[in-house]
């Protein structure tokens, strides 16, 4: 979750059209295409392997701030309050509930420009981190401890929704605390690219699930998931995650998104800089109000930043599916949305890759690519079957574009050459290694 928005827009909504003209309003009709950036990152003591709390010398807090240093400034919900980001530019670092440490970057033309800022923040994080002995390691789900034993990061809208989501589902504190992801967000052209953008995204979320998959280890043991990142967020709230049901079966439409949206149960309101939980719909808040007041442009762009599905619609389309990893695998990830996006001969193949399947059958898909990882089954083949063609098609359309960013796929290229997701690796790690904190430094960034 990034830096909430500022509450600036007022205005009461007058009815679902000027939620769906929002959307309109995104469009890029013309110009380049811009993409942005977002990775979390766990944090571990140098030499340990407990979570890091908010407090003291070497917590969290102490990381945000010790940013000041490269020209970011700090960020507090209210004078008084703990500093819960800090902001360079466009660049803002902020932090998820059990302390992962977010960079959400600066929209740019090519990955190579994301991947170099990427780059930079990573040099800049070992810095500060060190200062401090921390250090900052890139997998997808905390390998050790339990939720009981979880600090929660001091920011309003976690504390709200703690208990608003933590009683939707039996894994959302688990999501909220113990998770890390990558995430890259696209432009579109009008509604037709959207559509085509998405549904091409859905296509291949089971495989991008299946190629980042990076944590297989939960509590100290192997969870018998390869993404159990991914697996969590089954049991997290069906009515805010997963796929809306038009991505699967060929209804989707900007219309259709909203009306998907105002059905999820709100997780918070803001009023007055307090965060209230209403208990109610956003439909039901449209309709009604809430406390003699009105639904507002704010609080629709507060309640769409709590919605989760696997392919999110904002501002920009955001791809959800993959683990956190490495800054090489995180330059990777943004190269093969950029490939098999923004090319309209990529798009295309992309969507054609693999077999159409019933939403029921897709849903089944993306289980077994949370388990299995490229060896999910995919009719008489396996999702593995299908990477290095996703690697071709990603490739060629980079080449077709402006930029620098094909060599970025290699990472990928080599792990759909193996036909093996990187959790096999990290399972063969934790094996070897006994200690913790020797296990955590083969992945330390």
């Amino acid at each position: 979750m990034s830096l909430d928005a500022k509450q600036t827009e007022q205005q009461p909504i007058g009815n679902v059209s000027e939620l769906v003209q929002l959307l309109t309003d995104a469009e890029r009709p013309t110009g380049p295409l811009l993409l942005g950036l977002e990775h979390e990152r766990l944090m571990f003591p140098k030499a340990g392997f407990e979570p890091v709390p908010y407090e003291g010398a070497s917590g969290i807090g102490k990381l945000l701030t010790g940013f000041a240093k490269f020209g970011f400034t700090e960020y507090r919900e209210a004078p008084g309050l703990p500093v819960i980001a800090m902001q360079r530019g466009p660049e803002t670092l902020s932090l998820e509930p059990g302390g992962q440490f977010e960079l959400s970057g600066s929209p740019f033309h090519t990955a190579r420009q994301a991947h170099d800022e990427n780059l930079k923040h990573v040099v800049e994080l070992k810095e500060v981190a060190s200062s401090l002995g921390l250090r900052a390691v890139g997998l997808g789900y905390r390998p050790f401890f339990e939720l009981g034993q979880m600090p929660w990061m001091p920011k309003s809208r976690y504390r709200v929704m703690r208990e608003s989501l933590g009683s939707r589902g039996g894994m959302a504190h688990d999501m909220m605390l113990m998770t890390a992801t990558g995430q890259v967000s696209l432009d579109w052209r009008d509604e037709a690219d959207c559509v085509r953008k998405v549904t091409a995204s859905v296509r291949i979320s089971p495989l991008l699930v299946a190629l980042f998959a990076n944590s297989p280890i939960a509590q100290g043991k192997p969870s018998g998931f390869l993404s159990f990142r991914s697996h969590v967020w089954n049991d997290v709230d069906p009515t805010r995650c997963g796929y809306p049901p038009a991505m699967l079966d060929g209804s989707f439409s900007y219309r259709a998104y909203v009306e998907w949206a105002l059905s999820a149960p709100m997780l918070f309101l803001r009023r007055d800089g307090q965060y209230l939980a209403p208990n109610l719909t956003f439909r039901d808040f449209l309709a009604r109000g809430y406390d003699g007041r009105p639904a507002t442009h704010s609080d629709w762009v507060d309640h769409l930043s709590t919605l989760f599905p696997e392919v999110r619609l904002k501002k920009i389309v955001e791809i959800r599916a993959a683990d956190a990893n490495g800054a090489e695998m995180t330059g990777a990830l943004t190269a093969l949305m950029r490939g098999v996006l923004y090319d309209a001969q990529a798009l295309d193949e992309t969507t054609r890759l693999l077999p159409v399947l019933s939403p029921e059958a897709h849903l089944a898909l993306h289980r077994a690519a949370q388990k299995d990882g490229l060896a999910a089954k995919v009719g008489s083949g396996t999702l593995a079957d299908y990477a290095v063609g996703l690697m071709e098609i990603a490739t060629a359309g980079l080449q077709r574009q402006t930029g620098d960013d094909a060599p970025l796929l290699e990472p990928l290229r080599a792990i759909a050459a193996s036909r093996r997701s990187p959790a096999l690796d990290v399972l063969e790690h934790f094996a070897k290694e006994k200690r913790p904190e020797v296990f955590l430094g083969r992945f330390e960034l």
